[in-house]
């Protein structure tokens, strides 16, 4: 990536959450153990789907994707930021920097449109029960998933390159804990519309076009669920989806108040602590949303379990 640099500035410090000494070593420990949680976690999950086979159907061969992309996602970001709480100045440098967003893009923005896949699914099992199996075929999903790395491939391309574009010759310090646009873009000593545009327009269609499908998708959902005359059948077919609707709203709901803040409070500082919450938070909180509050996956796990504790006992 060192090609398209003109650049005079080679290297970077990441400023990170806080300058206050007494604050690294519980900061660091804090994110250090939400790390861990998030590894395992997601791995976890991934590892479940896999070996369950009660577990191997579209609804949960998105989630593995998605566990995928959090702890991708996740591991892009944190353990750079762990190292600027034990180092005195967090340097990286151009290429890593460049790198870390082309990552970080490719991740977020699969992340957008996963969560729209998910609602699709959803939308078809409570709506079209009777065509699912054709309607979401292995074939039908797997191009699913193919078409939501496409669109993370193609917004990080996108986006990478027009930062390369970008000439840095001031400051060289980034008010942030990772290489972010936005805090790159207020370094910038060249024009920075182009960049301006592009991200105007990706992120329109990376929010915009997940959010109506998730949207359309569970409006139909509801308008279905209420015509179930059964009470039962209503609660077992909205607890399909309670899990997803609880981890959109954290993510959307987090991501928006980084982006949209309030006039009267809108500061990097502010911007941090809300990026904080969709980037390293966000990641660690899916898993246990759709471990605690999915009946499939309890059951799924306690069988892993009970088997290899029988296995255990067995030996003896």
């Amino acid at each position: 990536m060192a090609v398209g640099n003109h650049s005079t500035v080679t290297e970077f410090i990441l400023a990170g959450l806080t300058e206050k000494p007494e604050l690294q070593l519980p900061l660091f420990l804090f994110f250090l153990g939400v790390y861990v949680v998030t590894v395992v976690g997601n791995l976890g999950m991934i590892t479940l789907i896999g070996l369950s086979s009660n577990l191997h159907t579209p609804m949960y061969y998105f989630l593995s994707s998605l566990s995928f992309i959090d702890l991708c996602y996740s591991t892009v970001i944190t353990p750079k930021m762990l190292v600027n709480f034990v180092t005195e100045k967090n340097i990286i440098s151009y290429p890593e920097c460049m790198t870390q967003l082309y990552f970080f893009a490719f991740f977020i923005i699969s992340e957008c449109h996963i969560f729209a896949v998910m609602a699709y699914d959803r939308y078809v099992a409570i709506c079209n029960p009777l065509l699912y199996n054709v309607t979401m075929s292995y074939l039908v999903c797997s191009w699913l998933v193919v078409g939501v790395y496409m669109m993370g491939l193609i917004g990080a391309i996108a986006h990478t390159s027009c930062m390369l574009r970008v000439v840095f010759c001031k400051d060289k310090i980034i008010n942030d804990y990772f290489c972010d646009v936005f805090p790159l873009l207020e370094l910038s000593c060249s024009s920075t519309y182009i960049n301006e545009v592009i991200l105007l327009c990706f992120s329109v269609f990376n929010i915009l076009a997940p959010t109506l499908t998730i949207l359309g998708s569970y409006v139909s959902v509801i308008a279905s669920i209420l015509r179930i005359p059964s009470t039962e059948g209503k609660s077992k077919a909205f607890s399909t989806c309670s899990s997803h609707i609880l981890a959109v709203t954290i993510f959307y709901g987090s991501a928006a108040f980084m982006y949209l803040p309030p006039s009267n409070v809108s500061s990097m500082d502010q911007s941090k602590v809300s990026s904080v919450f969709y980037t390293i938070i966000v990641p660690m909180l899916n898993p246990l949303v759709y471990s605690l509050r999915n009946k499939d996956v309890k059951v799924a796990l306690n069988k892993i379990i009970e088997k290899r504790l029988f296995c255990i006992l067995k030996d003896f």
